[in-house]
């Protein structure tokens, strides 16, 4: 990268940063080395943060990107502690699986059979309900779903479910993959994790289990996925995304 670019880029991400602290708002992301392998994991917790997905702007598309949350979020925007990529989704934009958003329903639920990684059952929901945050295979959300559901992504596979492996994920398969999920731990606290390198299914798997103590996680996507973390000024680039899932903190 050119001397000014480099600049250029740098006094980007110090702004970032500098707007993140400058608000009240606190680091929610480390990096963290597990396996051998460099990742970012981000902890939202109910009693600092609220958690929303978003992807349409203001003009009723979908965003494709972070540039568009600052007009989305409004007075809410300087709160915002990270945002990731969450689910998957058409050539659209448009989430191909469950999402509700502000308690709407955008796409219904996808229990069809087909190819690739959404399609390899089970897959799961990550949801929000006046009970908490939650992750759960879809066959389990649909026999449980509460009445009000306030936001919702489906998404797959299904990377833990009780602490166990996909039983399709191998312990350390082949395919490497920059990677994205979420998982719950057992006090209610969400981990948005990020691979800051390519990593199997099974090291991802793991990393919610042994090193973030979430004994069911669902995986968002693979090389498309990306962060935004303003007060570790942090604001990755790349291919157009989906549905964005962005923490809030309350205070």
């Amino acid at each position: 990268m050119p001397p000014l670019r480099r600049l250029a880029s740098l006094t980007a991400l110090l702004a970032l940063a500098a707007c993140g602290r400058g608000n009240g708002v606190a680091e929610a992301c480390q990096d963290i080395v597990f396996e051998g392998s460099r990742f970012t994991a981000c902890r939202a917790a109910t009693e600092t943060h609220d958690l929303t997905l978003v992807n349409r702007g203001a003009d009723g598309t979908p965003m494709r990107d972070f540039a568009g949350l600052q007009s989305r979020l409004g007075e809410r925007y300087p709160k915002l502690a990270f945002a990731m990529n969450a689910g998957m989704f058409d050539a659209k934009g448009a989430a191909i699986g469950y999402y509700v958003e502000d308690g709407a329903a955008q796409t219904p639920l996808n229990r069809r059979p087909g190819p690739g990684n959404f399609h390899m059952l089970p897959n799961g929901v990550f949801w929000g309900d006046a009970a908490g945050w939650h992750v759960d295979t879809t066959d389990n959300f649909v026999a449980r779903k509460p009445d009000h559901v306030r936001f919702a992504t489906q998404s797959g596979p299904m990377l833990l479910i009780g602490g166990k492996l996909h039983p399709q994920i191998s312990e350390d398969g082949v395919s490497l993959q920059i990677r994205n999920g979420v998982g719950v731990s057992l006090d209610g606290s969400a981990w948005f994790a990020i691979s800051n390198e390519p990593v199997s299914f099974g090291r991802f798997a793991r990393l919610f289990r042994d090193k973030l103590a979430a004994p069911d996680a669902l995986y968002f996507d693979g090389a498309v996925s990306r962060l935004f973390d303003p007060v570790g000024g942090r604001r990755d680039n790349g291919a157009p995304i989906g549905p964005i899932v962005v923490a809030l903190q309350k205070r």
